[in-house]
């Protein structure tokens, strides 16, 4: 299959993984994620030519109007921490996937799920309760103000 094919048919299953449930349904956040659906992986990477997970997150909050530093750890420097209960969409969740602190990050899209690039399957949707997340899980950064959360929740 063509990048465009795959990549239309994984945005509509993002709409269809995080619509009704989400704050974000068919918002910008929404718009600025499913396009990026199924882009490989890549290190180093910030464009749809391939991301790695903080090049991703990076591309995503630029489309937002929001800029993030090249780094899983500096970004967990940035924001206010967020308890895993009180995560909302936009939320930047960090994972410890090396055994040497923060190195890893996704964007919560609601439902329990959050956006990613895997460096084995590239720019995904995944569960935060799987056991292998849940085993990394290190925290939630909460960047976007409560202003720039309703301008990007309205289409």
């Amino acid at each position: 299959m063509n990048k465009k094919l795959v990549s239309s048919v994984m945005g509509l299953a993002l709409l269809f993984t995080i619509g009704t449930g989400s704050a974000f349904a068919d918002s910008k956040l929404d718009k600025a994620i499913a396009p990026t659906i199924g882009t490989s992986y890549k290190e180093a990477g910030v464009s749809t030519n391939g991301f790695d997970c903080s090049g991703f997150t990076m591309y995503i909050f630029d489309k937002l109007g929001i800029n993030l530093p090249h780094q899983s750890g500096s970004q967990y420097n940035m924001g206010t921490s967020v308890a895993r209960d009180d995560l909302r969409e936009g939320d930047l969740v960090f994972f410890n996937t090396n055994g040497r602190g923060v190195s890893h990050v996704g964007i919560y899209v609601g439902n329990g799920k959050f956006a990613h690039s895997s460096s084995s399957r590239g720019v995904i949707i995944n569960s935060l309760s799987e056991s292998y997340y849940v085993s990394k899980y290190v925290g939630a950064k909460r960047i976007m103000s409560t202003d720039t959360y309703n301008a990007v929740a309205i289409d």
